[in-house]
């Protein structure tokens, strides 16, 4: 394969995978920076799961989605985040969120795929399937889910050149968000590989 070539597919793969994302500083630079992200060790491609990518891809869809009416904890589509959960009722929908997109991408949380809607039973049951990392080992791949205590969870959209982590979580401001932290991903806990 051509320079050229591997070059052309390294631009596919960034575009079906990392589309632009708003910044919180500085631009994301140059196409070397680009070049860095798809292929080093924390990037969008390299070591993220399959079912992790889809998993992102599934959970850009919904960024923008609100409660209705807002702090309401509901609106017809978190019903549908609720639908990837045994026995979900109304309430804090972080892990529902992440149960349905798990769900869409073919990796359900569970296991029986049952879906969680306590932050800290997805944590219990990653532990007990060898799926639990803690913060403290490193940084998370893209499609890990990131726990902060068993208080909220979200997905990793990416790791960005700088070490800062670009996540998707819903129920955050009442409504499916995209957020940027620094390296230690906010006070992240842990991660949740998926597939």
């Amino acid at each position: 394969m051509s320079v050229g070539t591997t070059l052309s597919r390294i631009a596919e793969i960034e575009t079906a995978l990392v589309p632009p994302a708003p910044t919180t500083g500085g631009a994301e630079a140059s196409a070397g920076s680009r070049f860095a992200r798809v292929l080093g060790g924390t990037s969008t491609v390299g070591g993220a799961s399959e079912a992790g990518m889809r998993a992102v891809q599934f959970a850009r869809g919904e960024v923008g989605q609100a409660e209705q009416p807002p702090g309401s904890n509901d609106s017809p589509r978190i019903a549908q985040y609720r639908e990837a959960v045994a026995g979900a009722g109304v309430g804090p929908w972080c892990a529902d969120f992440v149960s349905w997109a798990a769900r869409q991408a073919g990796a359900p949380l569970g296991d029986n795929g049952e879906g969680f809607q306590s932050v800290s039973a997805i944590w219990e049951w990653a532990q007990a399937n060898g799926r639990a990392v803690p913060a403290s080992s490193g940084p998370p791949q893209p499609g890990d889910l990131i726990l902060w205590g068993g208080e909220h969870v979200g997905i990793v959209e990416a790791v960005l050149p700088d070490g800062s982590i670009r996540t998707i979580e819903g129920n955050s401001s009442d409504r499916v968000s995209q957020r940027t932290y620094g390296p230690d991903g906010g006070g992240a806990t842990g991660y949740v590989r998926l597939g």
